[in-house]
């Protein structure tokens, strides 16, 4: 009697570290890590989503961004002045449908 251990995980939507990159990438701007990274972490602060500490979230973010640039969702260009990210026209599809405001009890 053996366990089966595949099948046991689906898969997952964007989580809100990746919310948060789509945001700010889908604009017309290209950001170094930094600018883009503090950017990211005050609209999670704001959700107050930022358990773990910064340094932990920052790591995070650096991985999912690089993921991003894998998949060809974000377009990554090197200058002399730095590391520059902007999004692509295909990152519009992880761009999720915002919740539904709740109404305020009257």
């Amino acid at each position: 009697m053996s366990k089966s251990l595949g099948g046991s995980f689906s898969r997952r939507g964007p989580d809100l570290i990746t919310e948060e990159l789509v945001a700010v990438l889908s604009g017309n701007g290209s950001f170094e890590f930094k600018p883009l990274f503090e950017m990211v972490y005050e609209s999670l602060r704001a959700r107050k989503s930022t358990s773990g500490g910064e340094e932990m979230l920052r790591l995070r973010a650096y991985e999912k961004l690089q993921s991003l640039v894998r998949q060809g969702m974000v377009e990554k260009t090197i200058t002399k002045a730095g590391k520059f990210y902007k999004g692509c026209a295909s990152l519009s599809t992880l761009l999720l449908v915002a919740p539904a405001t709740v109404p305020a009890a009257v």
